[in-house]
């Protein structure tokens, strides 16, 4: 299994618009926080966790060409809006691309972006359009896509829910802030998580990086990623005080898990 973030920063990004902080001046190229995405790739099944604005160029990045399935946390902007960048994926498949989470998220998406999911909006000849087709997610139920089971993990953000996944040994859990036992429990034996980490202060929707650090001692994972950065800590200082085996994860970090456990 391998593991590639394609974003790590707050719905602001960073650089953040109008800042001058030495984060957002710094030449550290982990510094550079685009808006939170991720590729797992295993048993030749490709999966892409949310649509972030600047998906085209993550993907372009990181590349990452073939995409199987999209799976959706929510639908914050951060999180869905570069969907029409799929277009690209959707076209070379000669299909819709697959495309899994909450039912409301789901619902919000296909009123937002008709033209993805409605089959009747069809393209003028000689031209392209994005299409998805849209797949309801149950938390706790197993959903077999491509090659691999995944699982729906339920996590308060706020108002709303949002779904974490559970993908073999791997953990993804983004604007959490709290994990439910619910949640705990499906989590339990995984190798790699992937954890918010919004503020060192407390934070109404998010994590901190006290209560992420906790929380990924609890879940006892070998290794833990944070994301969801803000501008407000540099990736040298987080690499230089996180706790063994917390690490803060960067645009473009690669991560491999060991196919044999929990397969």
């Amino acid at each position: 299994m391998k593991l590639t973030f394609l974003g790590t920063g707050t719905s602001f990004g960073v650089p953040q618009i109008g800042c001058d902080c030495a984060v957002c001046r710094s030449r550290d190229p982990r510094d550079k926080r685009t808006r939170v995405g991720a590729v797992v790739e295993w048993k030749d099944t490709h999966l892409l966790i949310d649509t972030p604005p600047e998906l085209r160029l993550q993907l372009i990045a990181t590349g990452v060409h073939r995409v199987d399935a999209v799976l959706f946390t929510h639908d914050h902007a951060d999180h869905t809006h570069g969907l029409d960048d799929i277009r690209a994926i959707s076209v070379r498949r000669g299909s819709p691309l697959p495309m899994y989470g909450p039912a409301e998220a789901l619902r919000s998406l296909a009123a937002k972006f008709p033209y993805i999911f409605d089959e009747t909006i069809r393209p003028l000849p000689g031209t392209a359009k994005p299409e998805g087709a849209a797949h309801v997610l149950e938390p706790g139920k197993p959903a077999r896509i491509g090659n691999v089971d995944v699982v729906a993990l339920e996590v308060p953000h706020g108002n709303m829910r949002v779904f974490g996944y559970r993908i073999g040994p791997l953990g993804y859990v983004t604007d959490a802030k709290t994990i439910p036992d619910a949640a705990f429990a499906q989590l339990k034996g995984i190798r790699v998580l992937v954890l918010n980490a919004l503020f060192r202060t407390e934070h109404p929707t998010h994590l901190s990086f006290a209560e992420a650090i906790a929380t990924a001692r609890k879940i006892g994972a070998e290794r833990t990623f944070l994301t969801h950065l803000t501008h407000g800590d540099s990736h040298a200082d987080l690499d230089a005080e996180l706790p063994n085996g917390v690490f803060a994860a960067f645009d473009g970090l690669q991560v491999a898990l060991d196919d044999e456990i929990n397969s």
